[in-house]
């Protein structure tokens, strides 16, 4: 067994090496089984690796799918300049769109129309839904119509540096779509790669739904 110096330099090197979250399974998974650490010493060792981290300008945290290096917040502004392509600039609909479906899921289109008194376009939740993969339908309302339900993935709390919906800033009033703002500070992956959509421990009310099993 690694002492355990080597096995917060590995771990270290394995996280940096993914370009993605890592779960603590996924990190046990790298060893041999005569090798192999528990995984409480495996905790012990990320903890020591998040603590460690607090003077440096990459962090460790944990996020919805595992864990994770990325750049400190304050210093996103100066390493995005090593990219000449710009950080897409989102319109206050999706945003507004994307706000009221992290806050109120599930939730449909037509709800959505409601409180925002406007018709959500169809390149929205395309956006949403395809291109970002921070939104998937859930189900659907049992009510006339079926409507589609609306709910966020795994990867919407990943690339927000989220480890679950409950640690969503608080919104007190979501209907002032006026004072609406995610306040969220967007993290820079050490070498981000698209994560999956798997929402398994995402809330939803059970007798408004059913699930699609496709």
């Amino acid at each position: 067994m690694l002492v355990e110096q080597s096995l917060k330099n590995l771990l270290e090197a394995v996280l940096l090496a993914a370009g993605k979250p890592m779960t603590e399974e996924q990190l046990l998974a790298v060893f041999t089984e005569e090798e192999k650490p528990t995984i409480g010493v495996v905790r012990a060792a990320l903890r020591d690796l998040q603590q460690e981290s607090e003077g440096r300008g990459v962090e460790l945290v944990q996020v919805a799918s595992g864990y994770r290096y990325q750049i400190k917040p304050e210093w996103v502004s100066w390493v995005s300049r090593l990219w000449e392509e710009k950080a897409p600039k989102y319109s206050r609909a999706l945003l507004e769109t994307l706000a009221l479906i992290a806050y109120r899921q599930p939730i449909t289109r037509g709800e959505i129309e409601d409180i925002r008194g406007v018709v959500v376009s169809t390149s929205i939740l395309k956006t949403l839904t395809e291109d970002r993969e921070w939104v998937r339908i859930v189900g659907h309302k049992e009510v006339p119509g079926r409507p589609a339900l609306y709910a966020t993935t795994k990867g919407f709390l990943d690339y927000f540096g989220l480890k679950s919906l409950q640690a969503l800033p608080a919104l007190p009033d979501i209907m002032n779509l006026d004072t609406v703002n995610l306040n969220l500070e967007v993290p820079v992956p050490v070498e981000e790669e698209s994560s999956g959509v798997d929402v398994e421990g995402d809330s939803v009310e059970q007798d408004e739904l059913v699930y699609d099993q496709s």
